[in-house]
């Protein structure tokens, strides 16, 4: 730890009670720490009191956090969740004492502590020290975290200490060969390695408290599955207390004792983590679990959705902030601010409603308009088991071992025949074949939704940018059908894939050019695309940065079916938007599906999203296609060992994080055999023979199906 002046002593948790230190804002005499004896009777690690934070941002006041109070106990996990904008991450960088420098004067109120120590007004020295001995901290992106030029081992080892503490950490955290990874940079790891890697430094010297800030947001499921595990296992093996700040409830529902909901800054709702997502007494949590998706969503409807977005921090309203949103709004609700009351033991809701009502209205069932989900898009004559059907139709396409593989009687959007495409990478001191597809076939029908998942790594997105032709396959063909546009693309970070310096209009106009269109008519095909996809027409004057993630995504939308595309692309759209944008954002596409008649290829590695935006799911491991069926009845009734991994990993309500171990094999270095045989638990002998090419088979009595597996004549499900 580093070493203090006597005016800037650390208060730790073992300190006596008449242990006590003066440290002012800049280390002068006068700001004493509390003693800690408080806290550690009350077993408490941090306490947030009436918590206030404003920033100043071009000319404005942004309230960011407006009288939160809040405790985190010892060796607990308390799950922090909400929309963007709601002020969570403020709250986890106010206890790590790394708000930044632009708040606004007079913007910072009430009280932060650690061990007793003062985390807004203390010293930086202070802070630090207190960072250093009873914090650490997970963020959501490692590479922005780690040092791109260390070895991950040297940053461990300042955090640890020592190089052989550094080792021991990262095992702990299941790193495989820990050892030899110690010399490994950043960037020669998988996204999951590098976020083990964080959770190692954040452990290093057992803290008491580690912030974690959506740290799976940007991992697959599976491994999203094993982080989750991980950290709730280092709880149970160090006694740290985790805040776990998540948009995903199903995230905080797998690993949280406790959940806290923020919204606009306020908190919501705080209490057990089972009654606030089965029970829930505030209407904001009702809406936040009711719009969520999981492998029992009812397909066919349009999915629930939370009306509005968070209210300008700004201009924060002088009421209840969630009353405009409200569906059980009261005139006295946009008049007055509630703060949480006990509603139940240790259970607490800032909402003036009486709770039979509240919950009365979150248990009646949404009654969602009918769209073109998969099961209702049935209007095309029913294919063969040699052509692409639409869901329920009783068949897909592919004969021979390959997925629509013969010719189709109904029009074709896209055939993707045996494709294969590698990448030419370094691989140390030399170059290598990084074999991203693999002898891929697949047949997506005109109007069909065909969702492609898998980890990571499988080759997904790949796949989309050779049907896209942005990429060219080494071996195959890409046939497309009767073309109305190329394919067009959405990719997940709308941000960076929208240029930053045109307006919207002049990002959609640019798919006209080729359109014969006046002035005046390409206006009228702009305004009218913005208002299709739920934009007002001003929108078409502002810039990417002036928009919310949801509303980006929408032009996105717009800029891609402005001239219908036969086939849409969509590249993993709402793995970074809250639950609520998310279930807008797939509403609008089964809309537009159904509206504009094209086939829309879905890249995500969530199965539940998968199973209601598609009318088929393929799932790719390590380049290949391992299964391929209806949609429904591949989450049902997986008939691949890898796909009932996947399914077991989906986060749910009160289910404990399930998923494999280890991570895919390199695709610089396959398997011989069965590529998945490492990781299967239910591998043979035979499926290590290198002579041994699993291709995708149908089971007898069910040609609809198709899986690469040994095992593919049965189902999964009861094994």
């Amino acid at each position: 730890m580093e070493d203090l002046t006597a005016g800037q002593q650390i208060v730790s948790a073992g300190a006596s009670a008449g242990a006590s230190a003066s440290a002012g804002a800049d280390g002068a005499p006068g700001a004493a720490p509390a003693p800690a004896a408080a806290a550690a009777a009350a077993d408490v690690v941090a306490r947030v009191s009436d918590l206030s934070v404003a920033f100043r941002r071009g000319g404005l006041r942004i309230h960011a956090v407006r009288g939160v109070s809040l405790d985190i106990r010892r060796g607990e996990i308390l799950g922090l969740v909400g929309e963007s904008g709601s002020g969570k991450s403020v709250l986890g960088l106010s206890l790590l004492g790394l708000l930044p420098p632009n708040l606004d004067a007079g913007g910072l109120g009430g009280e932060v502590t650690v061990h007793g120590n003062d985390m807004l007004r203390g010293s930086a020295r202070l802070r630090r020290a207190v960072r250093r001995q009873h914090l650490g901290a997970v963020f959501q992106d490692p590479m922005t975290s780690l040092n791109p030029t260390m070895r991950v081992g040297r940053q461990v080892a300042e955090a640890a200490g020592s190089d052989e503490e550094a080792a021991r950490l990262l095992k702990a955290v299941g790193i495989p060969d820990a050892g030899r990874r110690m010399a490994s940079f950043p960037h020669e790891l998988s996204g999951g390695l590098r976020q083990r890697v964080m959770i190692a430094m954040a452990i290093a010297g057992s803290p008491s408290l580690v912030v974690a800030d959506e740290p799976t947001t940007a991992l697959d499921v599976m491994v999203q599955a094993q982080v989750l595990a991980l950290l709730r296992g280092l709880r149970d093996e160090i006694g740290c207390s985790f805040l776990m700040i998540t948009h995903d409830l199903g995230v905080a529902a797998q690993v949280a004792d406790r959940i806290a909901v923020m919204y606009a800054g306020r908190l919501a709702e705080v209490g057990p983590a089972g009654d606030v997502l089965r029970d829930a007494a505030h209407p904001y949590s009702a809406a936040l679990t009711g719009s969520r998706l999981s492998l029992s969503s009812a397909r066919g409807r349009a999915l629930p959705t939370l009306a509005g977005e968070v209210p300008d921090p700004a201009a924060p309203p002088p009421g209840c902030p969630f009353e405009p949103r409200c569906a059980l709004r009261r005139d006295e609700c946009a008049a007055v601010l509630p703060a949480p009351g006990e509603v139940a033991p240790e259970h607490l809701s800032a909402c003036i409603l009486p709770l039979a009502e509240v919950r009365a209205a979150s248990a009646r069932p949404p009654a969602g308009d009918r769209v073109s989900f998969p099961a209702d898009n049935t209007g095309k004559d029913a294919r063969s088991a040699d052509g692409p059907q639409p869901a329920g139709a009783g068949g897909v396409p592919g004969a021979g071992g390959s997925a629509g593989s013969a010719a189709s009687r109904e029009a074709t959007a896209a055939h993707v025949r045996d494709v294969s495409k590698a990448f030419r990478v370094k691989a140390g001191r030399r170059r290598a074949d990084l074999r991203a597809l693999r002898g891929v076939t697949v047949t997506v029908a005109e109007g069909e939704s065909l969702a492609i998942v898998g980890e990571s790594g499988s080759g997904k997105s790949t796949l989309l940018r050779v049907v896209a032709g942005l990429e060219r396959a080494d071996r195959g063909a890409v046939t497309l059908g009767r073309a109305k546009a190329r394919p067009q693309m959405v990719f997940q970070d709308a941000g960076a894939s929208l240029t930053p310096w045109l307006t919207v209009g002049a990002l959609i106009g640019e798919r006209l050019r080729h359109e014969n269109l006046t002035r005046s008519q390409k206006r009228e095909r702009i305004d009218e695309i913005l208002t299709h996809v739920g934009l007002p027409v001003h929108a078409a004057n502002a810039k990417a940065a002036q928009l919310s993630g949801g509303q980006r995504q929408r032009v996105a939308l717009a800029r891609a079916t402005v001239v219908p595309p036969e086939v849409l692309l969509c590249d993993e759209p709402t793995s970074a938007l809250d639950v609520s944008l998310a279930a807008v954002v797939l509403n609008l596409i089964a809309r537009l599906r159904s509206e504009l008649g094209m086939a829309v290829l879905f890249v995500t590695h969530d199965l539940a999203v998968a199973r209601v935006v598609a009318d088929r799911i393929a799932v790719m491991y390590l380049g290949r296609l391992v299964e391929i069926g209806p949609a429904e009845e591949v989450v049902a009734s997986p008939r691949h060992p890898y796909t009932k991994a996947l399914v077991g990993a989906v986060p749910d309500l009160g289910v404990p994080p399930a998923g494999l171990p280890g991570e895919p094999a390199s695709p610089l270095s396959l398997p011989r055999g069965c590529s998945f045989h490492p990781r299967c638990p239910v591998a043979e002998a035979a499926c290590e023979d290198p002579d041994f090419d699993p291709r995708l088979v149908s089971a007898a009595g069910h040609h609809e199906r198709l899986a690469a597996c040994i095992h593919a004549g049965h189902d999964l499900e009861a094994d």
